[in-house]
């Protein structure tokens, strides 16, 4: 797993590679933008449009001044720098890098406080004003500049961070931040950029390694991780040649009611596809004839009216509950009737989620490990109102705690919150894949996967990796504008096998 570092952690890191490697401050400011600058050629190969570099008088402007005269030395052409010196201070390796620039002929202007903001006809921008140290809004001069910024409508290329973007905790609604198109971050994403937030204020972002020293980074322990490809191939287990479906485990799904039964075809069928040995839907009887026709190889447990069903626990390995169950008091029974029958970890998604919301000591009840996958709405119908993300994040790392259950919050980067305190944001998954019917597919993948053995912790990971996974695969340039979930559940073989194949 790829750590993800705070603010203070980031410093920390900086200053353990120059001790460590060892290497100096100004040096590491050149390698890491030379980093920049490389990844910047291969966006925009064309060396006449114009580029503008905005630069304050810190280490973040050091590093502007750095790439302008790397970008010289590639001829790209007019190039301009504007320096604001809204400060009395300046870091020394900045200092260095003017002094450089100076001698170069490279053009540039210093914006003193309160001057006009001169005018500029390049077409790109590159943001260096501010980095990653920013943990206040901004004011004066520095809003001023930024919002003038805002108002040129050019393209805007970000170094590390866009100027105003806080690196982690909560930021203001209202905060000034400098819009960036693209950001090209040092060593690892910034947390922020992992929030629903930071898309109001950067269109995309990429990392390049700048050698930053991994041993250190790793003994920060952070909670927080990126869940990369390498993680869910190390995870991923194959399915031996002597094998039958038996050892593949026995999944339940209790879902759909007449009317939401698309809801639980989704799910068992996600569960079929992603490997469970056997499948059993406990579903309405109007829905039987949907079920034998589209999946006959799940097997059905039919519930009649409110009576309800005999179901005999011991036969399967994990429960899943929820998608289109509705709300009526015959769900609530279902739901009380597995908490105290079922002991082993159960996935708990959509109705059966508000059900939990509606009586809230119903959550004590929930077995020890079981999943919880809810949507934002969902969560805070559960845990109570949150203006941010990152609050959010602090409440799913208490609530699973305190509960000792894993929460699988959706969002773009899904978010999972462990019994153990650790926070891991998924890496895959697209704009296409927002139809309804997804989360009923999810919730079928993980079920699936606990069903074969994969620890909650493991099928939380894996199933929200492959589930977007299989979402990307379908959606690549050229393919599907919109991937529909009976579409991603027939990729989801295709999706593990190529992941197990590598």
């Amino acid at each position: 797993m790829l750590p993800l570092l705070t603010a203070d952690q980031i410093r920390k890191a900086d200053a353990a590679t120059i001790a460590n490697e060892p290497i100096s401050s100004l040096d590491l400011m050149e390698r890491a933008s030379k980093a920049f600058v490389d990844r910047f050629m291969q966006h925009f190969p064309e060396k006449n449009r114009g580029i503008t570099i905005y630069c304050c008088t810190g280490n973040n402007g050091g590093d502007g001044l750095a790439i302008a005269h790397l970008l010289d030395q590639y001829w790209y052409q007019p190039l301009t720098v504007v320096i604001a010196r809204y400060g009395k201070k300046s870091s020394p390796d900045f200092d260095v890098n003017f002094e450089r620039i100076q001698s170069s002929g490279i053009a540039y202007v210093e914006l003193q406080p309160g001057a006009d903001i001169p005018e500029d006809d390049n077409a790109i921008i590159i943001d260096a004003l501010l980095g990653t140290g920013l943990n206040k809004p901004l004011a004066g001069d520095y809003a001023k500049l930024v919002n003038h910024l805002n108002q040129l409508n050019k393209t805007v290329v970000a170094v590390d961070v866009p100027t105003g973007l806080f690196t982690d905790g909560e930021m203001p609604e209202d905060a000034t931040v400098l819009k960036a198109n693209l950001v090209i971050t040092f060593q690892q994403p910034k947390l922020t950029f992992l929030l629903p937030e930071s898309g109001l204020h950067m269109y995309a972002w990429e990392a390049v390694n700048i050698g930053l020293y991994e041993g250190f980074i790793s003994s920060l322990n952070s909670p927080y991780h990126f869940i990369e490809e390498q993680d869910i191939r190390r995870m991923l287990k194959p399915r031996p040649r002597f094998s039958n479906k038996g050892t593949f485990g026995h999944a339940l799904i209790i879902a759909g009611q007449p009317e939401t039964m698309g809801a639980a075809l989704l799910s068992a069928s996600a569960c079929t596809h992603a490997g469970a040995g056997l499948t059993t839907a406990c579903i309405p009887g109007s829905g039987l004839t949907a079920l034998n026709a589209s999946h006959p190889e799940v097997m059905a447990i039919v519930r009649d009216g409110k009576k309800l069903p005999d179901i005999a626990w011991d036969k399967f390995n994990v429960v899943a509950i929820g998608p289109g169950l509705g709300k009526e008091e015959d769900a609530v029974d279902l739901l009380k009737m597995l908490f105290k029958n079922f002991c082993k970890p159960v996935v708990i998604d959509a109705d059966a989620l508000n059900l939990l919301s509606a009586d809230a000591t119903l959550l004590k009840h929930i077995p020890a490990d079981s999943i919880i996958t809810p949507h934002m709405k969902e969560f805070d119908r559960l845990f109570g109102e949150h203006k941010t993300w990152w609050a959010r994040i602090q409440t799913a790392i208490a609530k699973s705690s305190e509960l000792k259950i894993n929460i699988l919050l959706k969002n773009s980067y899904t978010i999972i919150a462990t019994p153990q305190g650790k926070i891991y944001f998924n890496s895959t998954s697209n704009s296409a894949m927002a139809t309804g019917g997804m989360g009923d597919v999810l919730t079928g993948i993980i079920a699936a996967l606990l069903a074969q053995k994969y620890t909650p912790e493991q099928s939380c990971i894996i199933g929200a990796y492959v589930h977007g996974l299989a979402g990307d695969e379908l959606a690549l340039p050229d393919k599907m504008m919109v991937v529909l979930p009976g579409t991603l559940i027939k990729q989801l073989p295709y999706t593990l096998a190529g992941l197990m194949a590598k």
